[in-house]
């Protein structure tokens, strides 16, 4: 085992690095790839490792020496939100959003056990501190003053756990995962004006490994807190993962095949683009069945208790098209919008995106409300929008897509476009105004150097913020899992970084 470097080591390469950009509002505190970067003129939740739960003052008490405490993470909290004030030196204070003070070790203490307050900001050492990098996601918080680290007393997972000093231990119960209000883990690198539009400046995938080989990828985080992917392939492919980074094979959602889809596949066993979610205590599953080119295509749905191999019940079929029909039943995705209605988007080519109302409890296609709506079209390129993924991020539902062509290896053309709306039903529109269903998109994503053809996402809504999961080609012809954070720029649109 490589050991870790010592505490003054570290310490010593952050510093060398301290670096000012963007007009001194932000601020690299390591020289590696994976070192925080942080925008002091942001506010950040700090989510801890162990517990999973945001750093607050309890209460919202706006007086000297309420006390740190955990809470399950709430971003519109502002006694969970802090803002990294430059002491110089690579040391910051942390001030609290609502009350305007900073956190404090209690009476300068150096013991451990002591416990950290809020105070008046006073720039004491005792309310400086220094970020420590632990890994590309985590980072420590080291007291100025007593050289201990932040730390949740008694590895608590419970609201109201208190926080102290106490030795760096690289406990998990110290570590905490820095979480930009309004969306996305602070990035790696400072972004610069608007990140993600143009092509320049589109970010690598991000780091994954193991059994990455993917298609049509949608994930979601079980209660355990570890992944499940599920995607297109023989009989629907699964996948598992406990950090959302390292993936291995966990085999198909059904074993023993899917008769019920074959008249659709024309035989093959090759199924398509699954949306996964965990709700009411069990996973649901929408796939589709089809065959390339073909109208003649149908959305079912499964549930599981577990989402293991095998555990998947057939529930029947949600919608079906023909040539009967002006759409295309695929790629399906489920949104529960704010007053708790089932909808599923879905379609392809054809006349572009469509939305259903789905029973709320079978999760079955509405009896009452048989309406097929009109989300995106693209009269002026062939019809070539697909995998439809609606998420609500604020006041708006973001309607995710992919452009022009997929599966065609590293001569894919697919990119990822987004538009939004104030309402489940739409009308979507652009940054730029232009209606969904006029051929609008605002662009997010698309190839560049051995990155080709990204397209078919889903949207991961996880304690460290959003993160966009899709498929992209390599220059071998290879599609393989995509993950990069998602962030929003001051006019509420995302980008990926």
């Amino acid at each position: 085992m490589q050991s870790r470097p010592s505490r003054r080591a570290r310490a010593a390469a952050l510093l060398a690095a301290v670096v000012a950009v963007a007009g001194g509002a932000a601020v690299a505190v390591a020289t590696t790839a994976d070192a925080a970067v942080i925008d002091t003129s942001a506010h950040y939740q700090l989510v801890n490792r162990h517990s999973g739960k945001a750093l607050e003052i309890g209460n919202s008490s706006t007086a000297d020496g309420a006390a740190l405490v955990q809470r399950t993470p709430n971003t519109a909290a502002t006694n969970q939100q802090f803002q990294f004030v430059d002491s110089g030196g690579g040391f910051y204070r942390l001030r609290v959003r609502h009350s305007g003070k900073v956190l404090d070790v209690y009476e300068r203490s150096t013991a451990n056990g002591a416990d950290i307050v809020q105070w008046a900001d006073l720039n004491g050492t005792n309310q400086q501190f220094s970020v420590q990098d632990i890994d590309s996601t985590y980072l420590q918080l080291i007291n100025r003053n007593s050289g201990k680290a932040v730390d949740l007393w008694g590895w608590s997972t419970a609201d109201g756990g208190r926080y102290a000093q106490y030795d760096d231990t690289n406990g998990t119960n110290q570590q905490f995962r820095l979480v930009r209000v309004g969306g996305g883990t602070t990035p790696t690198a400072a972004p610069t004006s608007t990140p993600g539009t143009q092509p320049g400046q589109y970010p690598a995938p991000g780091r994954v490994a193991g059994d990455v080989g993917t298609h049509d990828p949608t994930v979601v985080k079980k209660p355990d807190g570890t992944y499940l992917l599920a995607a297109t392939g023989i009989n629907l492919s699964l996948k598992t993962s406990t950090d959302r980074v390292t993936w291995r094979n966990a085999g198909a959602v059904w074993p023993n095949g899917a008769s019920w889809t074959t008249t659709y596949t024309n035989g093959d066993r090759n199924l398509w683009a699954p949306d996964i979610s965990y709700r009411n205590g069990q996973y649901w599953l929408y796939y589709s069945a089809s065959s390339f080119g073909s109208q003649r295509s149908a959305i079912f749905l499964a549930t599981s208790p577990t989402g293991a191999s095998g555990s998947w019940t057939h529930r029947g079929l949600v919608i079906e098209s023909s040539t009967a029909v002006n759409y295309n039943a695929i790629d399906p995705n489920l949104i529960v919008d704010e007053s708790g209605n089932w909808w599923l988007t879905f379609g392809s080519f054809w006349s572009g995106l469509k939305l259903i109302r789905l029973d709320n409890g079978t999760g079955l296609r509405s009896t009452s409300d048989t309406q097929v709506r009109n989300l995106v079209t693209r009269p002026n390129a062939g019809g070539a929008v697909e995998a439809p993924y609606i998420v609500k991020h604020g006041s708006y539902y973001y309607m995710w897509m992919s452009f022009d062509l997929c599966c065609k290896g590293a001569a894919s053309t697919y990119r990822i476009m987004v538009g939004r709306s104030a309402t489940v039903t739409g009308p979507y529109v652009d940054r730029n105004g232009t209606t969904l269903t006029s051929g609008g998109g605002t662009q997010v994503l698309a190839g560049h150097g051995s990155v080709h053809g990204p397209g078919h996402q889903a949207v991961l809504q996880d304690t460290d913020g959003e993160h966009l999961i899709y498929h992209y080609y390599a220059d071998n012809g290879a599609s393989l899992l995509g993950i990069n954070r998602i962030g929003y720029d001051a006019a509420g649109w995302p980008y990926v970084y």
